[in-house]
């Protein structure tokens, strides 16, 4: 896969291990090993992915996360303590796409990076789907953007795939199975709150806009998008 992938980690034998693997699964690879120098060149450098180990010294990843996303939406791969559930949830709300517990198998990690791409990638432009909208909400598949009532939504690559996931069944129930499979390339594992933190992330930028109460819970179901206003698919 013809992709430039930034690890930040300080266990420089961990990045070497990853390095030498994803390489051979033909990803670019480079590496950083300090919060602070990992931010200053992400804003000199740019990447496809980035896969951020939460647990750094100095500077904490949820902190390198938290200031990247003010300048950056490359897709974030975050890398946790296995078991350490807040951790992941605050990662997911601060703007990461998706997580992987530490120790990482080199293969999994591979498998979400190429998700996380296949998902970022514009589509091909004769696709009849790169538009959609539903009443005031509009998005641009090819140019992956979403607006509301006119306004822009500031979405991470994770959530602009739960809200096109939704809006392409605008009026039908989606299950969390099916929207981390589309949204996140992997089947939804038990105790994974990634779709409810992205959807829940997703509402409050919604309401931002204006739109209040459009994203739905269907208890033991999933989740519905109700067009606003009558809205239908265009």
């Amino acid at each position: 896969m013809d992709a430039d992938i930034l690890i930040i980690d300080d266990d420089t034998e961990l990045c070497e291990l990853l390095a030498e693997f994803l390489s051979l699964e033909g990803f670019r690879v480079h590496a950083q090993h300090n919060g602070e120098q990992a931010l200053a060149h992400c804003r000199e450098q740019s990447y496809d992915a980035i896969v951020l180990d939460i647990m750094l010294p100095g500077l904490q990843g949820l902190d390198v996360l938290r200031r990247l996303r003010t300048f950056s939406h490359t897709p974030v791969l975050m890398l946790t303590a296995r078991g350490e559930d807040t951790d992941r949830i605050v990662g997911l709300e601060l703007g990461a796409d998706d997580y992987l517990p530490k120790p990482c198998n080199p293969r999994e990690l591979a498998a979400r990076l190429r998700a996380i791409l296949r998902r970022t990638q514009a589509p091909d432009e004769t696709s009849p789907s790169r538009e959609l909208q539903v009443g005031r909400l509009h998005l641009n598949s090819a140019q992956r953007q979403a607006s509301y009532n006119g306004e822009s939504l500031s979405l991470t690559s994770a959530e602009f795939n739960v809200l096109h996931s939704l809006l392409a069944r605008a009026g039908d129930v989606v299950d969390k199975d099916t929207l981390c499979q589309e949204a996140l390339g992997r089947p939804l594992s038990a105790y994974d709150r990634s779709v409810d933190v992205h959807v829940s992330k997703i509402r409050r930028k919604l309401a931002d806009c204006g739109g209040d109460n459009l994203i739905l819970s269907v208890r033991g179901a999933g989740y519905q998008y109700a067009p606003d206003n009558g809205g239908s698919l265009a």
